[in-house]
């Protein structure tokens, strides 16, 4: 028999006829706060179940399935979730993991097709290779995380912090990244192939010093976005909008501009970018009075989803 308590006040939440939880159909319990950290989950049914605030760091959950399993606030430190099932490829059927604490988590792989990771903290976790198409990540912390080759298709990550992310090889076409920063992230270099961000939302989202180089940027929205000193050397930006930009130091080595809207970026500060001719008189730093403008028509266009 195993008596399964409550984190803090040691309440037994409920108990389990058998030596071990590996291999339990726990479907639609209510584990909510449960303490189990450590144990031996694997290979067990979780569908469903309310796991919100509990402690599972340092579990094992190899083989295990939480489809629909709502683990918001949950601790998840350093746990390794790679084979674990937490979505069937739909919204209903997708884990809720808003809130946790998955830092340095292993999740590499992983199918997170539509689940919810809003606000979490996934610092230093290994997500690379994972499917986060249509996930939620509304400001969680990516910082320093491994994201190479992450499908983040139509994903939502207003204002995540992806600062020193590495996103090599990233497929982030029309994600919603409106206000994120991705200071001194990696989305491209000479020694890894470059991330895809075609008509991606990067209204007023921060790239400080970032690696764009050789990234896919077509039709992307770049408006007010800071990429001061940022690397875009060969990046493709066919398209893109840089309305408002601030370029100041930014590389724009082989890139072509011909087709990209730069009316009150000043690329006057922005290193090697070549202006064609037609767009000098775009060049110019917009008024205090028309910042204001631009912001409240983008807010009005629902740009901060």
């Amino acid at each position: 028999m195993i008596e399964i308590k409550m984190k803090g006040s040691g309440a037994i939440i409920c108990k389990v006829n058998s030596d071990t939880l590996e291999g339990c159909d726990l479907r639609e319990a209510n584990l909510a706060g449960a303490d189990l950290g450590g144990m031996n989950i694997m290979n067990s049914q979780l569908d469903y179940a309310d796991l919100s605030g509990a402690v599972l760091a340092g579990a094992c959950l190899s083989g295990s399935s939480l489809v629909g399993a709502d683990l918001s606030g949950a601790k998840l430190t350093g746990i390794n979730l790679r084979g674990v099932r937490l979505t069937d490829g739909t919204s209903r059927g997708a884990a809720v993991l808003a809130d946790c604490d998955l830092h340095e988590a292993q999740l590499h792989d992983s199918d997170l097709r539509h689940v919810h990771l809003d606000r979490a903290n996934l610092s230093h976790a290994n997500l690379s290779h994972a499917d986060l198409r249509n996930a939620c990540l509304r400001m969680a912390k990516l910082t320093h995380a491994n994201l190479e080759r992450v499908l983040l298709i139509d994903a939502y990550m207003n204002k995540a912090d992806l600062s020193y992310a590495r996103l090599c090889g990233a497929h982030l076409n029309q994600a919603q990244l409106v206000h994120a920063s991705l200071d001194h992230a990696i989305l491209g270099g000479t020694d890894c192939h470059g991330a895809i961000l075609d008509l991606a939302n990067l209204h007023e989202a921060s790239l400080v010093g970032a690696s764009l180089i050789g990234v896919a940027m077509t039709d992307a929205s770049l408006r007010s976005a800071n990429l001061s000193n940022a690397d875009l050397t060969d990046a493709m930006l066919s398209g893109a909008s840089l309305r408002g930009a601030n370029v100041e130091g930014a590389d724009f080595t082989r890139v072509q501009l011909a087709s990209v809207t730069m009316d009150f970026a000043n690329f006057s500060l922005a290193r090697n970018a070549d202006i064609p001719p037609a767009l000098d008189a775009l060049i110019v730093v917009p008024s205090t009075a028309e910042r204001d403008v631009d912001e409240m028509l983008a807010t009005s266009h629902g740009f901060d989803r």
